[in-house]
């Protein structure tokens, strides 16, 4: 089984991984694939400072945001393939856990979208949405 774990740095993203990973007899054989997306920088402010900086930026929000799940992975004796991708998160994870051959997407009820307040937060009624692939939300 492949498993795509949605992760974005928030209590939500780290309650998704720990489900999967408190939950052995499912998932103690599976792959674990964590995914951040980053949110694109507007195209002015991107041409302004420069292709290196906004790389620079990105990466600097991939490791914040997936510093938390590696330390608990590896407390857990467990490692996971990252995927590390720019653009907005709701279809990136979709197209991503299509093309991936994933088997199930996990993924926290809120995060840092605009909508956090609501029930699901505006990325995970993204991926509902356009993914053809289970999604499991933990709440």
């Amino acid at each position: 089984m492949n498993v795509l774990i949605a992760v974005d740095g928030s209590t939500f993203g780290a309650k998704a991984l720990e489900y999967v990973l408190a939950q052995p007899a499912m998932f103690g054989a599976a792959e674990l694939v964590l995914i951040h997306v980053s949110q694109p920088l507007p195209p002015r402010a991107a041409a302004a400072v420069g292709a290196e900086i906004v790389a620079a930026q990105h990466a600097h929000e991939h490791d914040e945001a997936l510093r938390a799940a590696r330390e608990r992975l590896a407390s857990a004796g467990r490692g996971a393939r990252e995927v590390l991708k720019v653009g907005h998160p709701g279809a990136i994870i979709a197209d991503e856990a299509a093309q991936g051959g994933y088997d199930l997407v996990v993924m926290g009820s809120h995060g840092h979208g605009v909508l956090a307040g609501m029930l699901l937060g505006s990325t995970v009624s993204k991926v509902l949405a356009a993914c053809r692939v289970p999604v499991l939300v933990v709440r």
